[in-house]
C-alpha cells in the first residue's frame, strides 16, 4: 500500500501549523505577566493573565512572576562602629511590581537585588555600634528596607521587608556582655533595696512623730502587741501594769529608795510570770 505524496505534504503542513499555533498561544497564570517584544521592540504594555495570542516568531514574550521572593542573605563579616567583628545574616522579601522594568532595566533582577542586599547590610550595620545593633533591630530593618527600595525602584522591584536574622558574636564578647548584664542586675537590686530601706525609715520616722504627739496611741499599740503574742502557743502570761500605779508607788517610797525595776519607760511596762506557777506573783 502506497501513500500519496500529496497526503504527506498535507500532514507535514498541518503539523507545522499546529506547532506554530502552539507557539502563538500562551496561557499566563494569575501571578504572571508577559513582556512582549515585536522584532526586538518593546510593546506598549505587558500581557496577562489568561490566554495570550502573539504572532510568533514576529513577537516573543518573556514571563515574569509577581509573587513574593524570599531570599536569605549569606552571613556577612561586619565590623561595627565600635570595632567589634561579627557575622550577620538577614532575610529579604521582594516582588516585581513592574514587569517591563524588571526585564528591560536590569539583566537579572534577582541577582541584582541579592547583591544590593549584601552591600546595604554591610554598609548600614557598619555605621552603628554593637549595643544599637542588638537593641534597635527594628529601626535597622526599616533603614535597610528604605535603602534597598531606593536602589531597586528603577528596576520595577518592591522590597517588602528586610529582617536581620542572626548575629554571631565572638566568645570573648559574649562573656563580656554576660558580665555586663550581671553587673547591671546587681546594681538595680542594690538600688531597689536602698530605696525600700529609705522609704521604711521615712515611714518609721512619721510613725514616731505621731506617737510622740498622741500618748494614747502608744497604749493602743501596746494592746495590739498583746493580741499578737496571745495568738501564738506559748507558756508566758503577761500582766499589764498601769503606769499611774507604778508612779504612785514610786512617790510613796520616796523616789530614791525605789527598786530599779520601777524605773520603767514612759510608754508601758509589764510583768511576766511563767505559766508553771499558776499565774501567782
Amino acid at each position: 500500500m502506497t501513500i500519496h505524496p500529496m497526503l504527506l505534504i498535507i500532514v507535514f503542513v498541518a503539523a507545522i501549523i499546529a506547532l506554530w499555533i502552539a507557539k502563538c498561544l500562551n496561557i499566563l497564570r494569575e501571578y504572571e505577566r508577559g513582556v512582549v517584544f515585536r522584532l526586538g521592540h518593546l510593546r506598549s504594555r505587558d500581557k496577562g493573565p489568561g490566554l495570550v495570542l502573539i504572532p510568533w516568531p514576529i513577537d516573543t514574550m518573556v514571563r515574569v512572576s509577581f509573587r513574593v521572593v524570599t531570599w536569605e542573605v549569606p552571613p556577612q563579616d561586619i565590623i561595627t562602629r565600635d570595632n567589634v567583628s561579627l557575622k550577620v545574616n538577614a532575610v529579604v522579601y521582594f516582588r516585581v511590581v513592574d514587569a517591563t522594568k524588571s526585564v528591560v532595566a536590569v539583566e537579572n533582577f534577582r541577582f541584582a537585588v541579592e547583591q544590593a542586599a549584601q552591600t546595604g547590610l554591610r554598609t548600614v550595620l557598619g555605621e552603628v555600634e554593637l549595643d544599637d545593633l542588638l537593641s534597635q533591630r527594628e529601626k535597622l530593618n526599616e533603614r535597610l528596607q528604605t535603602i534597598l527600595d531606593e536602589h531597586t525602584e528603577p528596576w520595577g522591584i518592591k522590597v517588602t521587608q528586610v529582617q536581620v536574622k542572626q548575629v554571631d558574636l565572638p566568645q570573648d564578647m559574649q562573656r563580656a556582655i554576660a558580665a555586663q548584664a550581671e553587673a547591671e542586675r546587681e546594681r538595680r537590686a542594690k538600688i531597689i533595696a536602698a530605696t525600700g530601706e529609705f522609704q521604711a525609715a521615712t515611714k518609721l520616722a512619721e510613725a514616731a512623730a505621731v506617737l510622740s504627739r498622741e500618748p494614747a496611741a502608744i497604749t493602743l499599740r501596746y494592746l495590739q502587741t498583746l493580741i499578737e503574742i496571745g495568738v501564738e502557743k506559748n507558756t508566758t502570761i503577761v500582766f499589764p501594769l498601769p503606769m499611774d500605779l507604778l508612779g504612785g508607788l514610786a512617790t510613796r517610797l520616796g523616789g530614791s529608795g525605789a527598786p530599779a525595776a520601777l524605773a520603767v519607760p514612759a510608754s508601758a511596762q509589764s510583768a511576766q510570770v511563767p505559766a508553771g506557777n499558776g499565774g501567782r506573783l
